[in-house]
């Protein structure tokens, strides 16, 4: 009990050393930072603003990792249309070429051999017919 007694009578002086602006403004800070306890402590509490605030922090996270999944898709989309259109035209040309000239020789083996060719269509045309009416 002494020592309270020395501790008290200690603050005590510092007590009576200070000003009455140091004590006011003292108080005045200690209310402020309890005001500011008190407020984190009530937004804590309340359940429903915190509910809303993880909706809306799941919302944002979702919708940014929306956004890079559009963004690498979209990249993606890019690289390979630009894949398919350079391969792609050279392919056709050479398809087309190699089917004209195809088509070329045919006509000139035609040409060359009419007798032939008239026996393998009128052969190709009796299949045809033969087979539509086998199937009635």
């Amino acid at each position: 009990m002494a020592s309270e007694r020395t501790e008290k009578s200690t603050g005590d002086e510092a007590a009576t050393q200070r000003s009455p602006e140091e004590i006011q403004a003292e108080i005045e800070a200690t209310r402020e930072e309890l005001g500011e306890t008190v407020a984190e402590i009530a937004d804590k509490a309340d359940v429903k603003k915190q509910a809303k605030k993880k909706v809306a922090e799941t919302k944002a996270r979702a919708s940014a990792k929306t956004d890079e999944v559009r963004q690498k898709v979209t990249a993606q989309k890019e690289a390979t249309a630009a894949k398919v259109e350079s391969a792609s035209p050279q392919s056709v040309q050479d398809g087309a070429q190699q089917a004209t000239q195809a088509a070329a020789q045919a006509t000139q083996a035609a040409r060359e051999n009419p007798v032939p060719t008239a026996a393998i269509g009128a052969f190709v045309g009796g299949l045809v017919i033969g087979w539509t009416l086998g199937r009635r």
